[in-house]
């Protein structure tokens, strides 16, 4: 592997842990920014963060939970970057019980880069679930624009399970190896009997490698978390950017909180009401319009190694998958591409357009015998180190336990082909994947301590959703649905590839978002980019 591409696929990896996995487990034409001509002016999003609260801002929603309320955070510098700041918030294992366990979220701070400017703190969420918050409010420019960094106290945390806030482990990394490599698509019998046997192994290892907060890892609960770190920020209202599964988060929080609601941007939305079935065909979609996307740029230009038409190159990456899951091919560093690599190693790069060339290479690769490039893509969806083969974070875990805690609906594995027909007509290269990911939480241990509600934000101060036309793990339509759903939705799309819409080179969009977190002023519903 050349220099150039060692470079390319740990900037690949840096993007992808910005934007938060949500896989299977998983120029632009600019519209005219319509003014407002009312004498009232534009319409204004809910109070101006701020680090003079109002005297009930520390106020909690039981008197049962007033210690973790009237905490204050001691931001230090970090130990491995002085120019971010490092801290802990306590806040109670279970809700129903605070004066039972408690446990740590680890925090870090970027403060704003214009104290002057400085309008208060703005809470980020790069999905997942399980992608630390406090990596993506690190990660400075490649996650943020200036004029956010010039306002913001740019502050994240690592949801409870994840990160450096008690994380969940399931198994060792030799066996998430495995477990990450096994095959998607069972092909006989013996292939699915593996597969319920990897979930039960996975489940049973959440519990036993796990402590108790393996049951109290949901959304509901992250959002009360996120409810308690708005105190100790001193902030009256929350100020919020959530990405992909962040919307989720950022959406639980308006229901449970509605008058706590400030400033909350969902990009890259959930629609929170679709069923694990409806979900998944969703993004049997998205990956499918996104990879036609990305095949249809390739065989418009020269050298397209996947042939000369979309028809054609579709039929390539499908040939190509059968052919590596009836013989692996062999890595730069001895390790095997099986199939399972290999898909997440073809879909990682639809989530960001700009690396597109990067799945090029690796295709390329492969169809002459190398899995090198594909198995590097496919580590970064795991967050998984090429090189020293250590997993970076627990994302790969979390994302299971998660959404198996919020959602533990499983399919037997006798009633998956079934759903061939459905999911094959959403993607023919990849619906037999997702269709068998609906046996994906068979096995799941713990039950949560409380349901999840239904969404409507009812109360809120106006809501801001961001959608892409062709993204591929959140489809456009969910965030459509989203903001419908959301009584204060505000509808902001973008027309363009790759996960989420902000900081995407975009300019209407990241001067609408801008403009709403850091003045206040809410965009146009139904704005088009």
């Amino acid at each position: 592997m050349s220099p150039s591409t060692t470079r390319i696929v740990a900037i690949v990896l840096a993007v992808v842990l910005v934007l938060g996995a949500a896989g299977v487990a998983i120029g632009y034409g600019l519209s005219a920014r319509d003014g407002d001509d009312s004498a009232d002016g534009p319409e204004r999003a809910g109070p101006a963060p701020t680090s003079t609260p109002s005297a009930d801002a520390t106020e909690p929603p039981d008197p049962a939970l007033a210690a973790y309320y009237g905490q204050s955070i001691d931001w230090a510098a970090c130990e491995d970057d002085d120019d971010m700041e490092c801290a802990s918030l306590t806040v109670p294992v279970d809700y129903a019980e605070p004066d039972g366990e408690t446990i740590d979220l680890r925090l870090l701070r970027d403060p704003a880069d214009e104290p002057g400017q400085r309008v208060g703190s703005l809470v980020v969420n790069p999905g997942g679930p399980g992608s630390p918050g406090t990596s993506y409010a690190a990660a400075g420019t490649q996650a943020f624009r200036q004029p956010l960094l010039d306002a913001f106290d740019i502050v994240g945390f690592d949801p409870r399970g994840t990160g450096g806030s008690d994380p969940v482990d399931c198994l060792s990394d030799d066996e998430l190896d495995a477990f990450l490599a096994a095959d998607p698509d069972p092909d006989d019998a013996a292939e699915e009997q593996a597969l319920v046997e990897d979930l039960d192994g996975f489940f049973a290892g959440c519990v036993e490698r796990s402590d108790a907060l393996v049951g109290h890892v949901t959304t509901v609960e992250a959002a009360r978390d996120m409810d308690v770190l708005r105190a100790a920020l001193g902030e009256t209202t929350l100020t919020y950017l959530g990405a992909s599964y962040g919307t989720k988060l950022g959406a639980t929080y308006a229901e449970l909180f509605p008058q706590r609601v400030g400033r909350l941007l969902l990009d890259g939305a959930v629609d929170v009401s679709l069923s694990t079935r409806e979900s998944s065909l969703g993004q049997a979609r998205g990956f499918e319009t996104a990879l036609r996307a990305y095949v249809e740029d390739c065989v418009s230009g020269d050298d397209c190694p996947l042939g000369g038409s979309v028809e054609e190159g579709l039929a390539t990456i499908t040939d190509l998958l059968d052919d590596i899951d009836a013989q692996p091919l062999p890595t730069s560093d001895d390790r095997e591409l099986t199939v399972g690599s290999a898909f997440y190693g073809v879909v990682t790069p639809l989530y960001v357009r700009d690396y597109w060339p990067l799945l090029t290479q690796g295709l390329e690769q492969a169809l002459d015998g190398d899995g090198t490039t594909l198995m590097l893509l496919a580590d970064a969806y795991a967050s998984r180190d090429s090189f020293s083969g250590d997993y970076l974070n627990n994302s790969a875990e979390a994302i299971y336990a998660i959404n198996c805690l919020d959602d533990p609906t499983a399919l037997a594995p006798e009633d998956v082909p079934a759903q061939y027909a459905d999911f094959e007509e959403a993607s023919p290269t990849f619906g037999r994947v997702f269709a068998w990911g609906l046996v994906g939480c068979a096995g799941i241990e713990v039950e949560a301590s409380e349901p999840a509600p239904q969404i409507d934000g009812a109360g809120a101060a106006p809501i801001v959703v961001v959608g892409t036309t062709r993204d591929p793990a959140t489809p456009y339509e969910w965030a459509q649905a989203l903001a419908e759903q959301l009584d204060s939705g505000v509808l902001v799309t973008r027309d363009g590839d790759g996960h989420t819409g902000y900081n995407s080179g975009n300019e209407c969009v990241d001067t609408a978002v801008e403009d709403y977190l850091v003045e206040g002023t809410v965009p146009d519903d139904g704005l088009e980019c």
